[in-house]
């Protein structure tokens, strides 16, 4: 999972001299460099997640790693935008499988809060990489020019990918496995859409990490081009990142004490809060204290530790009997509506860093809505629906 961070946050410094290489300088547009990687990672899940069911999990962590490594050295050889485009959604649909099997993989092994804790530890190693990426894509930039971030990518790939084929053991026996037919898919579209908790939490899913995606292709232009904090751009993003790991450090442990949708919904209320103050305090001025900013950020980020790892093992509780495709499903549908919510959004990202607050506050308060539909009693008594098999 790493390798996502690494593929997206290492390129961030280097935006600007991709561009100017490319003869492409609207930043707009550059922003597209990492919302087509995201938009790659969901089209992915729903064919890579959907064959893990059938042919295991470790075959299909080769195979996606294996077209990330092509795909790497189309963005290589770019001479343009759009084929720099092309070869980033392709690295996106590459790395979409050891992103959704790696979710399954712990669905296989675990359930409930104790699923929660894993995948917040597994998102400490998450967080780490993004917190480093962009100082390291500096540095590799500052020596060898942009390309070098790329050979890079595909160098740690290389090896986390033999780590995995060695230490890994397959955690999806034979006899466990769906055949694989033209129905799959289908068949299990049907049963993930029997829980309404797998709908509503990977909504929510959707909408948060639409939100995260604004920060991400935006914070270049408000860092770099709106404070003019061209060198110190990957340090302040590393320590953001920090804030980011921090919280989901913390998930793994308080995760087993208060239970994943407690956490998530206080998370979920300071997040939107927090957002909302900073949109009331500056709606009508400019760019606060940089000070400022990064206080807000950092609340916004520590409140998303909580709220990932939990968004995730709350949609995937479930549909443990069908982890491959519940996991591509939920990072499909997930994805399919952030990129278009980082697209709009990010495109108001011009003189001021508010569009991102507003956004927050947006996705913040349409999920609260969203999980206070699915607790209301006259909705959640009514709920006709089977348990997993493995919960009976």
């Amino acid at each position: 999972m790493a390798n996502v961070a690494l593929c997206i946050d290492g390129i961030l410094p280097a935006l600007t001299n991709i561009g100017q290489s490319l003869n492409h300088d609207d930043p707009t547009n550059l922003q597209l460099l990492i919302t087509t990687i995201f938009l790659g990672l969901g089209v992915g899940q729903l064919f890579f997640g959907t064959l893990s069911d059938s042919l295991g999990r470790k075959p299909i962590v080769f195979a996606g790693i294996g077209l990330f490594l092509l795909a790497s050295l189309i963005t290589v050889a770019a001479v343009n935008l759009e084929m720099m485009i092309l070869g980033r959604f392709l690295q996106g649909v590459g790395l979409s499988a050891p992103r959704s099997v790696s979710i399954s993989v712990v669905r296989d092994l675990y359930t409930g809060n104790y699923m929660a804790r894993i995948m917040s530890f597994i998102s400490v190693i998450f967080i780490l990489v993004p917190m480093m990426a962009p100082i390291l894509g500096q540095v590799i930039l500052s020596a060898y020019g942009w390309r070098a971030i790329f050979y890079f990518q595909m160098l740690f790939a290389l090896l986390t990918v033999l780590w995995f084929g060695a230490r890994q053991r397959e955690t999806l026996p034979e006899d466990h496995r769906i055949i694989l037919t033209k129905h799959l898919f289908v068949d299990g579209l049907k049963e993930f859409f029997k829980y309404r908790e797998s709908i509503v939490f990977t909504l929510v899913s959707g909408l948060i990490l639409g939100g995260f995606m604004v920060f991400l292709s935006g914070s270049k232009q408000i860092f770099q081009d709106q404070y003019g904090l061209i060198k110190e751009f990957a340090f302040i993003f590393a320590g953001i990142s920090f804030f980011l790991g921090l919280s989901t450090f913390l998930n793994g442990s308080l995760v087993l004490r208060f239970g994943m949708r407690k956490l998530t919904i206080m998370a979920l209320n300071l997040f939107t809060l927090s957002a909302l103050i900073y949109t009331l305090f500056f709606f009508t001025s400019s760019n606060p204290d940089l000070y400022v900013l990064l206080f807000f950020i950092g609340v916004q980020f520590l409140c998303l530790g909580f709220i990932f790892g939990n968004l995730k093992a709350l949609a995937m509780q479930p549909v443990g009997h069908i982890a491959g495709i519940g996991a591509s499903l939920n990072g499909f549908i997930s994805t399919i509506m952030a990129v278009p919510i980082a697209i709009f959004i990010g495109k108001f990202i011009d003189h001021t860093a508010l569009p991102l607050f507003v956004g927050f506050l947006s996705c913040g308060g349409i999920s609260l809505l969203l999980i206070w539909l699915l607790e209301k009693p006259a909705y959640s008594n009514n709920r006709n629906i089977p348990l997993p098999r493995q919960n009976q």
